[in-house]
């Protein structure tokens, strides 16, 4: 897996981003104690939606200053029509693999469980609504919100190229706003977006900003350093987080935290991404850009891996999806045994990275046959050679 000019801790950190999220959504798996939702205020979420702001602006901010603003706008909308289509068909799979397994495992209700109600109640509307993205099962919301926040880029993109910070400001106020009466995206029965775009389009044009520092920074500017004082200050936010998330596992009195700092933090909303959970999600993000640099270590196995895996991102979070249900119901087939609950997490990490590598290998092997054969050397050399 040879790269040039990438930093593959982009890549790194997407695909580690995946494995959480498949994680996190089999209940009862304990692999899933060791993701950031639960020694934090945020979790890969924060990651998924940073990272693919980072990664879009990257690639589609040089396709605009190389070929121009049409050609840039055409390729995003095919790449929001590709996404589009992907959400569609892992809908559909998505609900045949939990309407077969609902009726083979009676230990529990994975139409409820995935929020399929809807779809048996009212067919006709729950597919106009699909069609919509308005109906979103369990597992299925980063993706609209990712089709979403793509498909506003032909517009902020230019913005963000010639005034960041103006294009910031605006994304500010607008997340600013987001929380207010009315300022999210319609759901089925009068519901709304788990992932209020509004708000977290803030995320995303913040991780294409810092695609555009990274590409603008000078070469010979100083780094950051664990001693810095932007880095003490993270690193203390990032321990009181992991304090307060490590409280909520543990029966403390109602009173034990003040009231004035329990009306600032709480509630620590995902739908809306409130400040104490983007707060904590940049202190990381800073943390680990100072203290992780590039390496020979993202050559290596498993991180080797993981890069795989986070640059087909679209196709091994659609098989995560897939696998969760699954994983769930070979948990409650087998008695929910801790044993069970671990080889299931590492057996579907196993075929997400398999993905990945047959990937790889199809789109290297398609390179190797379509690169023209070398011509014989003209007579007088092969003469001259003898």
């Amino acid at each position: 897996m040879t790269q040039t000019g990438r930093d593959l801790r982009i890549d790194f950190f997407r695909g580690l981003a995946l494995v959480f999220i498949f994680w996190d959504h089999i209940p009862g798996n304990p692999l899933a104690q060791v993701t950031p939702r639960n020694i934090g205020l945020s979790d890969a979420a924060e990651i998924f939606v940073f990272l693919a702001g980072y990664a879009a602006v990257l690639a589609y901010g040089k396709l605009l200053q190389r070929d121009g603003y049409l050609v840039a706008c055409l390729r995003i909308l095919r790449r929001v029509w590709v996404l589009y289509v992907a959400h569609i068909f892992l809908l559909a799979v998505l609900m045949g693999i939990v309407f077969f397994t609902n009726n083979h495992v009676e230990q529990k209700d994975f139409v409820g469980a995935m929020g399929l109600d809807y779809f048996l109640s009212h067919p006709q509307q729950a597919v106009t609504d699909e069609l919509l993205l308005r109906f979103k099962p369990n597992l299925m919301d980063p993706l609209p919100l990712y089709i979403v926040l793509l498909g506003a880029l032909p517009v902020c993109l230019p913005l963000l190229l010639r005034w960041p910070v103006a294009l910031l400001g605006g994304s500010c106020l607008l997340y600013l706003l987001a929380p207010l009466p009315d300022m999210n995206l319609a759901g089925p029965q009068g519901g709304e977006w788990f992932f209020n775009p509004l708000a977290w389009q803030f995320l995303f044009f913040l991780g294409g900003a810092a695609a555009l520092y990274s590409q603008r920074r000078p070469a010979d500017a100083p780094r950051p350093t664990p001693t810095g004082p932007l880095f003490i200050a993270s690193a203390l936010y990032l321990a009181a987080s992991a304090a307060l998330a490590l409280s909520w596992k543990f029966q403390l009195p109602d009173d034990w935290m003040p009231k004035l700092m329990s009306d600032l933090i709480y509630p620590i909303d995902k739908t809306d991404l409130s400040p104490p959970r983007l707060l904590h999600f940049l202190a990381l993000a800073y943390c680990i850009a100072v203290i992780l640099p590039r390496g020979d270590w993202l050559q290596r196995w498993p991180a080797r891996e993981m890069c795989r895996m986070g640059q087909y991102s679209l196709e091994v979070f659609c098989l995560g999806v897939l696998l969760a249900p699954l994983a769930d119901a070979a948990n409650n087939l087998l008695d929910e045994h801790w044993l069970v609950r671990l080889a299931t997490a590492m057996a579907g990490l196993a075929l997400m990275m398999a993905l990945a590598l047959w990937l790889d290998f199809i789109k290297h092997f398609g390179q190797r046959r379509t690169q023209p054969a070398p011509r014989d050397p003209p007579p007088q050399l092969l003469h001259g050679a003898r």
